[in-house]
């Protein structure tokens, strides 16, 4: 199994050093050749921000984003795997404490408020840690 994870794109506009470019995300099954039969095949497009000083770029030329694998794992922790160890954690220490599941049950919800708040605190330090490298297509 590789450790790089690579989308082609197109460069969809360029502000500075900031260089957006626009993938179109597939799930795995998308390339399946009974995928008209098939509801879980899916695909979108996104547009992906590239810090690049190298200004070697211009609008509409073909790239390769590349990022690793271990920035997916992480990402997925801290988006779902935290998140929901911590609700299951509240969920627990407010039924011992209430005894009323649906109290429970909400206090365990608004929990995660805090912890998608903070993400949103360091969405700057994060999107740092997680970001993606360009490199041009040749053909």
């Amino acid at each position: 199994m590789t450790n790089i994870i690579t989308h082609q794109g197109i460069v969809e506009n360029i502000n500075g050093s900031q260089v957006s470019v626009r993938i179109i995300q597939t799930s795995a099954c998308s390339a399946c050749s009974v995928k008209g039969h098939c509801s879980s095949a899916d695909s979108k497009e996104k547009v992906i921000e590239v810090t690049d000083t190298s200004s070697s770029y211009r609008v509409g030329d073909s790239v390769t984003l590349v990022g690793t694998t271990s920035m997916g794992m992480q990402a997925v922790l801290f988006a779902f795997v935290l998140p929901f160890f911590v609700l299951i954690v509240a969920l627990f220490l407010f039924m011992a404490l209430t005894q009323n599941e649906l109290y429970a049950a909400l206090a365990a919800l608004a929990v995660l408020v805090p912890y998608y708040y903070i993400i949103w605190l360091n969405k700057s330090r994060l999107k740092r840690k997680f970001s993606f490298t360009i490199k041009p297509i040749n053909n």
